[in-house]
């Protein structure tokens, strides 16, 4: 997905950090990599969330019809915009393209159809192959493949680890989609693990909050 360039003193210590090492994993080419997320447990607010992100990454709010009106996402969009970061509202296509969100993040359960002009840049989860062909005839330009390590969001979730997820990564850039990793990444040592694999970056909670 196309980014900006980072700006130096804006997101939390732990997040700027991750996001030098994920430059380093994308060679330093444009773009963005780091996406942080929220999660109705772990950090429900996309304010903070958003506020723990350095400047030209991209927050995927999972809302999920809670606290999604349009004040609120209107006041979350024109903080994006401030810090140049990319906003997609996940699982809500008719509001995302309503309110003029930066785009869509599709759960897994919604690569039933593809989705057309409108939605901004769209964004999808996959956890295997039938999933990543999914999201590519859904219309996704990125794909977070998960879980690569073990997470405290999905606690039974059997990870992937790296040699499947070069696998998938591979299958993902073959479909013309750029693949994030997304599961138990919240140090620089966790993304130098990466390394190899073709991730474009990296997505996750756990470096977004204490």
């Amino acid at each position: 997905m196309a980014g900006s360039t980072y700006g130096k003193g804006s997101g939390s210590a732990q997040a700027r950090a991750l996001h030098r090492a994920a430059l380093r994993l994308s060679g330093g080419r444009a773009g963005i990599v780091l996406i942080g997320m929220t999660d109705a447990t772990r950090l429900p607010d996309p304010m903070e969330a958003l506020d723990a992100l350095p400047a030209g990454c991209a927050l995927i709010w999972r809302a999920y019809g809670r606290g999604a009106t349009a004040a609120s996402l209107q006041q979350l969009a024109a903080r994006a915009r401030a810090k140049n970061c990319l906003l997609l509202i996940a699982g809500e296509p008719m509001l995302s393209r309503r309110l003029g969100a930066n785009g869509l993040h599709l759960p897994e359960r919604m690569l039933t159809r593809p989705y057309g002009n409108g939605h901004g840049a769209i964004t999808a989860a996959a956890h295997s192959e039938t999933a990543i062909h999914a999201a590519a005839r859904a219309g996704a330009a990125a794909v977070l493949i998960s879980p690569v390590f073990p997470t405290a969001s999905h606690l039974d979730a059997v990870a992937l680890g790296i040699v499947k997820l070069a696998k998938l990564a591979r299958l993902a850039r073959t479909l013309g989609m750029a693949p994030y990793a997304l599961g138990g990444i919240a140090t620089g040592a966790d993304i130098r693990r990466l390394a190899g694999t073709g991730a474009a970056g990296v997505a996750g909670v756990g470096f977004l909050h204490d």
